[in-house]
């Protein structure tokens, strides 16, 4: 792992720093586009992995950070926030909304203020992995951490975990 070097990267670890936070960006020497990809290069759970997804609600984009090891239930969210639903961003919608590439969408440094739910299962970690504004880079954080960071709500974003262990398409579905 290396200090960062992208532009953006390096934009959320001030952003990081300015605010706080405890943990360093670094850049990761493969892709972590998934949850499973993130995990395997840092030797962690995939539950300590916060997947950062970018929802469409009526036009307005919801950032939901979950677990690496949860899935997020579309319904059970627009439950929770009293709309009719809501569905995956598109990649344009994701970078419009966060300047950010899907895969690496930081949970701070978006244009404009995200709405942001944070998954109670990550506060099974004792230290959780984020993404830092690029498919590469991460930074080591806490639950409350990531709660004070983007200002979010802990709520129950789904069932219980998925397996783990899990590989494969419907994993990778969960990361993105």
């Amino acid at each position: 792992m290396s200090r960062p070097d992208h532009p953006r990267v390096a934009a959320i670890a001030r952003l990081l720093a300015a605010a706080g936070a405890t943990g360093e960006v670094v850049e990761l020497p493969g892709s972590a586009r998934t949850a499973a990809a993130a995990a395997a290069q840092l030797g962690v759970p995939v539950g300590a992995i916060a997947n950062s997804l970018v929802f469409d609600v009526a036009g307005a984009p919801l950032l939901v950070l979950t677990s690496g090891a949860h899935r997020v239930d579309v319904g059970t969210v627009a439950a929770l926030l009293g709309v009719p639903g809501l569905a995956p961003g598109s990649p344009e919608f994701v970078r419009q909304h966060t300047g950010q590439p899907i895969g690496g969408v930081a949970p701070v440094g978006h244009p404009e203020p995200i709405g942001t739910l944070v998954d109670v299962e990550l506060a099974r970690h004792e230290r959780v992995w984020a993404a830092a504004g690029h498919p590469r880079a991460v930074f080591p954080t806490t639950y409350d951490e990531l709660l004070r960071l983007t200002g979010g709500t802990a709520a129950e974003v789904g069932p219980g975990p998925v397996d783990a262990g899990a590989v494969g398409p419907a994993a990778d579905a969960v990361a993105r």
